[in-house]
This record gives structure tokens, C-alpha cells and sequence, in this order.
């Protein structure tokens, strides 16, 4: 697809795409690929596995979809988005992350890193750090499981090294049964926009806590709207030693790097 082509664009939100009265969209775009997926001796027919086989989650059947275009580390890049979830949004946050990370990929040595983003949402910045040559764990919440794993499929199948993973994560549940400390370690911890007006930043502070080891990193990025975001932001201080790396002050999103406080 031509979402894996480079671009000389300038990178960051290019624009809407067709939107769909009934739920999920079903592109030509992905109608032709499936169509012209016929080449080759009948023996390769089957070797390259499609979108629609590798989905294990259905996204939900919102009234409406849009597809937005971005334009990435020199890719562009076709989120499918809706605004009846705050999970299949594309929040300033995530476009800020994105920027800094195709900004400093020799700086943060992203190549085969083994990455986790906590509310992945649409999968923006998934997907980003896929394309620069990451293994990225995307998670969310389950309802939003669906959308976030059809953007990732077709965006990276086939286009990058790592085909990302989709797993659900709850805040605060579950944690060492599904992502025990001996057998999942992440370089990176990537959020953005994770801590807005919600009842759940004690859980949300506590999952990043729990997510890093010795040597993981956290970037968090976020746009700061209410007084409870700095009270966070207090609280991270407390249990990260945190550095201040970027700031946009055209939407308010500050972008910070965290490092657990070991005694």
C-alpha cells in the first residue's frame, strides 16, 4: 500500500481522508491490495499473511469513522479515527511524541528497542516507533483493541522490520499476571496524553512504575489543561528522576523523560 512509500512532505497531520456513515471503513486502497495479491507461483499464493488474517481484535462498530493523514520519519501514515472514544482519537500528545522521536532516532537508538505504550489509542505513535525499527507492545483499554490493532496492520505489515503486538491493558489490574517482571523487560515506555480529567492517575502512575526495570525509560508526553495535570506531574517527580525535553507551546504539550528512583 502506498502508506510504506516515503514522502518529502513536511512531517505531522496532512489532513481527513473519506469518512464512513456505517461504522468501519473498508478503503479501495485495501479492496485493490486484496485483489492484486495474486502474484507469484501458486506455491507463494498464501505465504504473506493479510490484514484481515492477523486481526484478532474487532474494532468497535462506532457510528462513524474518518481516515486522517499523517506524515512521519518520511511515511505516510492512514490512522482510522472517531470521535465518539476518547481511545480513537489522535490527541496533541501523540503528534508531539511522534515529532521527537523522528527527530532523535540516533539519540534514543530506537532499532530493534523493545518498546511498550501504555493507551495506545489509534496507534499514531505505535506505529512511528515501528517504523523506526522498534518491537512495540501497543495496549489499551479492550474496547479500543480493535481500532488500534487495524491502524497498526496497515500501517507496518509488510513495511517494517518488527510487526507491532497489540495486548489490553488495564491500569493498575492485573499487571503481574500479565506482564510479569521475569519475562517482560521494555527499553522504552512511551505515553501521550495519558493524564487528563479521569479518576484513574493513582492506577495510571502506578502501571508506569510497575512497566519499568533498571534501564527503561519513560517518555511521556502530555498536553497540560488542568491543575490536576501538574499535581501529576508532582506526584511522576516523586518517583521518576525526570528530565524536561521538549515543550510545544502551540497545543501545551510538554514532553518529559523518567528514569525509576531505585533506593
Amino acid at each position: 500500500m502506498d502508506v510504506c512509500l516515503s514522502s518529502e512532505q513536511q512531517p505531522g497531520h496532512l489532513g481527513k481522508g473519506p469518512s464512513s456513515p456505517d461504522g468501519w471503513l473498508e478503503t479501495k486502497e485495501e479492496e485493490t491490495l486484496q485483489k492484486d495479491d495474486t502474484s507469484g507461483s501458486p506455491g507463494d499464493f498464501n505465504e504473506k499473511p493479510s490484514l484481515h488474517s492477523l486481526q484478532k481484535f474487532v474494532p468497535t462498530n462506532y457510528a462513524s469513522y474518518t481516515q486522517e493523514y499523517y506524515l512521519f520519519a518520511g511515511k505516510r501514515i492512514v490512522i482510522q479515527e472517531s470521535i465518539e472514544s476518547y481511545g480513537a482519537v489522535v490527541w496533541p500528545g501523540a503528534t508531539a511524541l511522534c515529532q521527537y522521536l523522528e527527530e532523535h532516532p540516533e539519540e534514543l537508538n530506537l532499532q530493534d528497542a523493545k518498546i511498550l505504550e501504555i493507551g495506545a489509542g489509534p496507534g499514531l505513535v505505535s506505529i512511528v516507533a515501528s517504523i523506526l525499527g522498534a518491537q512495540v507492545t501497543a495496549t489499551d483499554m479492550p474496547d479500543v483493541l480493535g481500532n488500534l490493532q487495524y491502524n497498526l496492520l496497515r500501517n507496518t505489515l509488510n513495511c517494517t522490520a518488527h510487526l507491532p503486538e497489540v495486548k489490553e491493558l488495564v491500569w493498575g489490574e492485573g499487571l503481574e499476571q500479565n506482564f510479569p517482571k521475569s519475562t517482560f523487560y521494555y527499553d522504552y515506555i512511551l505515553a501521550s496524553d495519558v493524564v487528563y480529567h479521569h479518576y484513574f492517575l493513582d492506577k495510571l502512575l502506578a502501571t508506569m512504575v510497575y512497566l519499568c526495570q533498571p534501564g527503561t525509560v519513560m517518555l511521556w508526553a502530555n498536553k497540560f489543561r488542568f491543575s490536576t495535570d501538574y499535581e501529576f506531574l508532582d506526584k511522576f517527580k516523586q518517583v521518576f528522576d525526570t528530565t524536561f525535553l521538549a515543550e510545544f507551546p502551540e497545543s501545551s504539550v510538554k514532553i518529559f523523560k523518567g528514569t525509576l528512583k531505585w533506593d
